[in-house]
């Protein structure tokens, strides 16, 4: 099936809220929808085009004079099964959550501990989404989708997706290129429980005994205390990435603020806490106009009413100055500013 619309309204298709306007919307069901979509008119593949999920991650600055691409792929279903895994393939379309929800449901973990992580399973490769100690590129076994440039299927191997903390191939070189259609997942009969990121083991022991259901039940405790439901608050989660500095600099703020989480991030790298650099700048549950961080979650911006994108813009540019002139590190965004 597909759709097709033009000056369309993104104001529900960005959980920022932002009311942006596309110039031409193109939703489809099956690749082939796609792969005939592209074939038959040359004209498209002239227009600024960007692949739009749920929009969990993005951030609309103006209107997009260009072409949407909707991915509305559906599935979740078995492909194969050995004594260890099961591969599951879920359509671009579905939601993140219920996928993980699936999962659970039947045993099968390494992705538990995403649980609630808003947006469709087609971005999760993208983004590389992460929480609680576990990368969903650990589990990907091949991305599948369609070449604009090529004008054909084709399918990529986690090798091939060239995965870092929040990125990929698809982030980068294949920007706006290759659309997800459906992704295949290996998940784990006898899983590893990774609990040692901040509260969740001590929220999961509450629950009683240690399993799936209880980490995605304690996951999802923690992330509906500390994040407001886009619903309700315009918002697109973590905005800033967690900086990766030189494991040098992270010992000497290490010794200057006795408090900050630092947490490896390989030979001579660190990983510090964005949340707790921009809560010590004192930004948590400030509000300028229409936007604001988050009261209880520092790394969350907040749409408060009618915000457009580059008040949202603008308002991270300050963040992220007061963060450098006091410890004198570059914030990046993990939003996708457009």
């Amino acid at each position: 099936m597909i759709r097709f619309f033009e000056n369309y309204s993104l104001k529900d298709h960005n959980t920022f809220g932002i009311d942006a306007k596309a110039k031409y919307f193109f939703e489809f069901t099956e690749v082939e929808d796609l792969a005939v979509f592209f074939r038959s008119n040359k004209s498209w593949r002239e227009e600024k085009l960007i692949v739009l999920g749920e929009g969990s991650n993005i951030l609309f600055m103006n209107d997009f004079d260009g072409l949407v691409i909707h991915p509305k792929v559906p599935g979740i279903f078995p492909v194969h099964e050995d004594r260890q895994n099961v591969w599951i393939e879920a359509g671009a379309g579905e939601s993140w959550d219920e996928l993980v929800e699936y999962c659970v449901t039947y045993g099968l973990g390494g992705v538990e501990n995403l649980s609630l992580i808003p947006g469709k399973v087609g971005a999760a490769p993208v983004q590389n989404i992460g929480a609680y100690g576990q990368e969903v590129c650990a589990v990907v076994e091949k991305v599948k989708g369609f070449d604009l440039e090529k004008e054909e299927i084709a399918e990529f191997s986690a090798n091939e997706c060239r995965f870092a903390y929040r990125d990929s191939i698809f982030k980068s070189y294949l920007k706006n290129r290759f659309i997800i259609t459906s992704v295949v997942f290996r998940l784990e009969k006898f899983p590893e429980f990774k609990l040692g990121y901040g509260d969740l083991e001590a929220k999961v022991k509450e629950k009683g005994d240690v399993s799936l259901h209880t980490i995605r039940e304690a996951v999802i405790e923690i992330r509906s205390s500390k994040l407001p439901d886009v619903k309700e608050l315009g918002n697109a989660g973590s905005f800033f990435k967690n900086p990766v500095v030189e494991a040098s600099l992270a010992e000497r703020l290490k010794t200057e603020f006795e408090t900050l989480p630092v947490y490896p991030a390989g030979e001579g790298k660190a990983k510090l806490a964005a949340g707790w650099l921009i809560e010590q700048t004192g930004w948590k549950g400030v509000r300028e106009g229409n936007v604001g961080v988050h009261e209880k979650q520092a790394l969350v911006l907040v749409n408060h009413g009618n915000a457009t994108g580059k008040e949202v813009w603008d308002f991270s540019e300050k963040i992220k100055r007061s963060v450098h002139e006091k410890f004198g590190v570059e914030l990046e965004r993990e939003v996708n500013c457009i």
